[in-house]
């Protein structure tokens, strides 16, 4: 697909509103449906998009490997320090409300960073499945 000019330029169009749409569900999980699960699903599929259409190499040099590893474990650093941090603050873990001394902007910012750590986290383990799945064979390489 490297070469099809069509596919080229409607990636180029269609992968900018797909990860404003991620963003969307990312900081719209707190009121209604979506969350850092959704956000993470579609923030992938728009980055795996992007390989289909213009190259494993391509992709690999947007989002490195390394990178998609540090994404797995930054991800869950975020979410359990979240919790960490309701238990240094004299709550129990994942307590939202000590976060801050008005307690539902505490839970406003808990929740928000939760869904940042499983956004990350789970974008970063979707595209490790993909190169994964990519790489499959090349493994004698």
């Amino acid at each position: 697909m490297r070469h099809d000019l069509v596919l080229r330029v409607i990636a180029k169009l269609l992968i900018p509103f797909i990860l404003l749409f991620a963003l969307y569900v990312q900081f719209h999980g707190d009121f209604g449906p979506g969350g850092g699960f959704q956000a993470g699903v579609i923030l992938a599929a728009a980055v795996i998009f992007y390989g289909l259409i213009y190259g494993l190499n391509d992709v690999r040099n947007l989002v490195s490997e390394p990178l998609v590893e540090s994404m797995m474990a930054i991800g869950v650093l975020i979410y359990g320090g979240v919790g960490v941090a309701g238990l240094l603050l004299g709550g129990n873990f994942l307590d939202y409300f000590v976060l801050d001394p008005n307690p539902v902007l505490g839970q406003h910012r808990g929740i928000f960073w939760v869904e940042a750590g499983v956004a990350t986290t789970v974008s970063g383990v979707m595209l490790k499945i993909f190169y994964m799945f990519a790489d499959r064979g090349n493994a004698d390489e």
